[in-house]
């Protein structure tokens, strides 16, 4: 296992990020445990979580998981989705923050969140309240970092430029999605971080599941893709289709398993800190932990790039590349 600098903190975490979306919902506790041990011996240091996660189950798990070695590990979670009926049960304001980090805590059954992010965009919500409560929980020990999770390159600037002028403790990292499906964080997103020295932890590095290749064999109905409507929009372009379909191939006819090989390339990109893998068992797991041991040269980077489309630039100057930011 690598371990990196998260952004521009002195906080290492593992190469890989297990998720815990599964935990309480996909995946029993007894499972959950499997997976999280097989993490551990791997070298994963660091567990990505959120409020909302089978509806507060997946934070109590991981907090049982991390007791006998909580100063070991790195915990992230989230904020911003509705928790409830009320019509404040939702969104970045320091009311619905507080409340949730407070569940967050004792569901985690720890003192502190190592990173607690802003889990997306609130547009009725003035960011420099968000921040300053985040700031607040920092002085109050509660939380270590700070960061920020599907927001736009201009709103991240937001945020940074606030923090910056009220002296607030700074964002530390960001998770946008990337994958060879979705790519258009290459154009503004990944920039931006590596001009910002913002540490990366994307998710979704196996497109919904479907860069695996089962849907395609038409196997595991049960799958996330067969069974969530958000997933079936997210990657409803028909491009997607040859894009799996030449990458599959690909993997086969060069003895990868699509799995590795698929996070191996989200990983590849150099401003990338740590993908987010996730399983619902162990058989899901492994291939995705055996990434690790698959060397990306520029050039089978570049190949594999090749099956999908390179976003459009953040500007209309064709002939800027931005080849030195990659």
């Amino acid at each position: 296992m690598k371990y990196r600098k998260l952004g521009n903190t002195g906080l290492k975490v593992s190469s890989l990020c297990l998720g815990t979306m599964t935990f309480g919902d996909e995946a029993d506790k007894a499972m959950c445990k499997e997976l999280y041990s097989l993490s551990r011996d791997k070298g994963i240091n660091f567990f990505d979580c959120a409020n909302v996660y089978a509806n507060g189950e997946s934070e109590r798990i991981l907090g049982q998981l991390i007791k006998e070695h909580r100063d070991e590990v790195v915990i992230t979670t989230k904020a911003y989705y509705p928790t409830g009926s009320n019509i404040n049960d939702k969104g970045l304001s320091r009311f619905h923050l507080t409340k949730e980090l407070e569940k967050s805590l004792k569901r985690l059954n720890t003192d502190y969140i190592d990173i607690y992010y802003l889990h997306s965009f609130d547009t009725e919500t003035p960011l420099e309240e968000s921040l300053s409560t985040l700031n607040d929980f920092v002085k109050q020990g509660k939380v270590l970092y700070v960061g920020l999770s599907n927001f736009a390159a201009w709103q991240v600037m937001k945020a940074i430029s606030i923090t910056k002028e009220y002296k607030y403790n700074p964002i530390v990292c960001i998770q946008p999605m990337y994958n060879l499906l979705k790519r258009q964080c290459e154009s503004e997103i990944l920039p931006m971080s590596n001009s910002e020295k913002l540490g990366v932890v994307s998710y979704s590095p196996l497109g919904g599941g479907l860069l695996t290749g089962k849907y395609a064999k038409k196997v595991d109905e049960e799958g996330r893709f067969k069974t969530n409507k958000m997933y079936q929009k997210r990657y409803l372009d028909k491009i997607n289709k040859d894009i799996v379909k030449q990458f599959i191939r690909f993997a086969e006819n060069n003895n990868y398993d699509p799995v590795g090989l698929a996070i191996a390339w989200v990983s590849s990109h150099n401003n990338i800190t740590a993908p987010i893998i996730g399983a619902r068992n162990t058989k899901q797991l492994k291939p995705a932990l055996a990434s690790l041991d698959i060397k990306l040269t520029e050039n089978l980077r570049n190949e594999i790039s090749g099956f999908s489309l390179t976003p459009a630039l953040a500007t209309d100057r064709k002939e800027e590349t931005f080849n030195h930011l990659l």
